[in-house]
């Protein structure tokens, strides 16, 4: 069985009984001792209650000797109040040995306590005097053997009233009698233990490293002030001391609380502090209320009647009712915040986010409820951009007081302060940005409060997907339009094209050849025709026929219907104006895409390879064709000038500005038309730098479920 649970299911019980024995024989019990309840009920009880408590939670050596310390108290005032009642035990042949009892309780008492405080909060010392001072603490467990040895008469503790004075000791040995007095005032008193432990302490407190004086300092000053309630209990025996003396033995297991809180003393995990303080606090405050209110009745039974003494009780209880409330109040805003300001919070925040129209609005409504719902500093919120990374203003807003302040560091707040806490935005499997806290105005954040921070993420995660997916779709919707203008523009403009064509060059052949056949009509007529003449008129159709068909090929090339996307875009290579290489895998030149899909891959390297030309100054072109996954890629990369670095800006934000993924400007132009061509299927185009010059263009268009005949297979050649 662990050694807690032994603890526990030996010192309970002992410690149950004689504080049952000391309420019914000083309480119920007419007895000749002048002796009230208040030391038991309100110096020991608080003590014993958070030492049997703390067995249950924590298996550490500290824990067991508060258990041990209070359980030894009880014992001691159990034997004081048996001596009391019974004054003629002391005429006993035996009562030198049963008067060790009571003095070996008082010796575990003052040693457990004192190794509790020297060794506070984890019962190791860090330095080897210490260790061994530590040792010594032991001596008033020594009390009762030595006593028995060394006195003639027998040693009664001083709390008693009684003196042993003329009681003789059958047990003490004649030739030890000269240790008498060193053992009376060495180890009985046990003065030499006490300064030996308060000096550990003390060092611990002033001289330690910083960390142990931290953890040491409140146990300290708490010890530092029942030290000097005690002496002066000692000089003056009156009421006011009695409280002091009282209430600095309640404020011992109140500095324990707040040392599991704040760095986890008796080997208490972080995740159990806030409510294991939780229970142990509304414990003690309960102890310590129903000992308050019975007390006065208690002490003053033997005088009163019934009656009195529970209007007595019932005016105390209502009367220390509200400082329970408070106290019990105050506790948990302290472990948990302020619930109803953070319950107002969760309500209001639902309110506020409907009432946002737009990214930057919703994210200002949400730092504000944050900040007002923990008490915090400044809270500040950044998205996260295209690229995974957490964007800088404006993508970000922090709200410092009551106004709006902005950081370009995702790491710093409000004045360059670093942030408490931290809280991603999360939908789904999407980290959307972030939350960041500032330090809170009052204290420090409780685990409820950071428990709720996330809560409020995850309310507002889905809010902020879609206020990001309205201002997406609205971007879309006016990319999309100003594609449409586009397309519409360009074919108007190569309609236009187009008719030029046919009325100045096609038409004028035409109506030439229908103006010489006239002629050959009438000259056929007067006999005066030449066979010279029908094959010039013959040449003339060739001709115009070979115009119609540049004209044709033109618009829809016979070799793309013919034999397909490769040997289309390999038919030109000859003709183009520098170097060309052309690489196709075996599953493109080996499948026949849809009409839209060959169109417009045929036309977006058209449209690229003119731009190189014109553009790029390079001395090598490339094209390849791939078919990977369901996407056709094309990937069409030259040796020439390049992109202008300075001008890259990041995916999103070209969305927005109408540029390409690396800042080439695709608002119009070839790379307009491409887009356009492309955006119509679904597919995607990104315009990056080659290594170590020159521009790649690589386009993935969906090729498994297109439906053919769409807009961008209209017939139209992009020029």
């Amino acid at each position: 069985m662990e050694r807690r649970w032994v603890c526990l299911a030996t010192l309970g019980p002992i410690g149950v009984a004689a504080l049952v024995y000391i309420v019914v024989a000083r309480g119920f019990v007419e007895g000749q001792a002048d002796h009230t309840l208040a030391w038991p009920m309100l110096g020991v009880l608080p003590m014993f209650v958070f030492g049997i408590w703390l067995l249950t939670v924590s298996a550490s050596r500290t824990a067991v000797m508060v258990a041990l310390a209070a359980t030894a108290m009880l014992v001691s005032s159990a034997y004081e109040t048996l001596m009391l009642q019974n004054p003629q035990l002391a005429a006993q042949p035996w009562f030198p040995l049963f008067n060790a009892i009571g003095l070996t309780a008082d010796g575990t008492a003052t040693a457990a306590f004192l190794m509790v405080f020297a060794t506070f909060p984890d019962g190791v010392v860090e330095h080897r005097w210490q260790r061994i001072a530590v040792a010594f603490l032991w001596l008033p467990l020594l009390a009762a053997p030595l006593t028995l040895l060394t006195t003639p008469h027998v040693v009664m503790s001083p709390y008693i009233g009684i003196s042993g004075d003329a009681i003789p000791n059958p047990y003490a040995v004649p030739w030890l009698e000269w240790a008498a007095a060193p053992v009376y005032y060495l180890v009985v008193q046990s003065w030499v233990a006490v300064a030996i432990g308060l000096t550990v302490l003390g060092t611990r407190a002033l001289f330690g490293a910083p960390e142990v004086r931290a953890r040491t300092r409140v146990m300290a000053l708490v010890v530092a002030g029942a030290m000097v309630a005690f002496l002066l209990w000692t000089f003056f025996d009156n009421w006011l001391v009695q409280v002091l003396v009282y209430a600095s033995l309640i404020a011992i297991p109140i500095a324990a609380i707040h040392g599991i809180l704040s760095y986890g003393a008796f080997d208490i995990a972080p995740g159990d502090r806030g409510r294991l303080v939780a229970r142990s606090s509304n414990l003690l405050i309960t102890v310590i209320y129903a000992a308050a209110v019975a007390t006065p009745a208690l002490l003053l039974a033997p005088p009163l009647r019934a009656v009195p003494a529970i209007l007595i009780t019932t005016l105390f209880a209502v009367a220390l009712l509200p400082v329970r409330t408070w106290l019990q109040r105050r506790l948990h805003r302290r472990l948990f915040g302020d619930r109803e300001r953070q319950l107002e919070m969760l309500g209001e925040l639902g309110a506020r986010l409907e009432q946002a129209v737009e990214p930057r609005e919703l994210l200002t409504r949400l730092a504000e409820a944050v900040r007002e719902g923990l008490d915090a500093s400044w809270v500040r919120i950044g998205l996260v951009s295209a690229d995974g990374r957490l964007a800088p203003m404006p993508g970000g807003i922090g709200v410092a007081g009551t106004s709006t302040t902005t950081s370009a560091s995702a790491g710093a707040g409000a004045a360059g302060e670093v942030a408490v806490d931290v809280c991603d935005l999360v939908h789904g499997d999407e980290v959307l940005g972030r939350i960041e806290v500032g330090p809170r105005r009052r204290g420090e954040y409780s685990e409820a409060e950071r428990m709720l921070l996330r809560t409020v993420a995850g309310q507002a995660a889905a809010s902020v997907a879609n206020a990001r997916l309205t201002v997406q779709l609205a971007e879309q919707l006016e990319e999309l339009t100003a594609s449409r203008e586009r397309l519409i523009a360009v074919q108007d403009d190569e309609r236009r094209r187009l008719e030029r064509d046919l009325h100045d060059g096609i038409q004028q052949d035409v109506v030439a050849q229908i103006a010489g056949l006239r002629l050959a009509r009438n000259r056929l007529q007067r006999g005066e025709l030449t066979s010279a003449e029908l094959e010039e008129l013959q040449e003339q159709a060739r001709a115009t026929l070979t115009d119609l068909r540049e004209l044709a090929r033109g618009i829809h090339p016979p070799v793309l219907s013919d034999n397909g996307l490769a040997a289309a875009v390999e038919s030109g290579v000859a003709r183009f104006p520098i170097p060309l290489t052309v690489e196709a895998d075996e599953r493109v030149r080996g499948e026949r895409f849809s009409d839209d899909v060959e169109t417009t891959a045929y036309y977006v390297v058209r449209e690229a390879l003119a731009n190189t030309a014109k553009h790029a100054n390079a001395t090598h072109a490339s094209v390849g064709l791939a078919r990977d996954d369901g996407r056709l890629r094309i990937a069409i990369a030259d040796d020439g000038c390049g992109i202008d670095a300075e001008h890259a800006v990041g995916a999103a934000a070209a969305r927005a500005s109408g540029r390409g993924a690396n800042g080439v400007p695709v608002s119009h132009g070839g790379l307009a038309n491409i887009r356009d061509r492309v955006a119509a299927l679904r597919g995607t185009m990104r315009v990056t730098a080659n290594e170590p010059s020159g521009t790649i263009v690589t386009v993935e268009l969906p090729v498994d479920g297109v439906a053919a005949g769409g807009s961008a297979s209209d017939g139209v050649r992009v020029g």
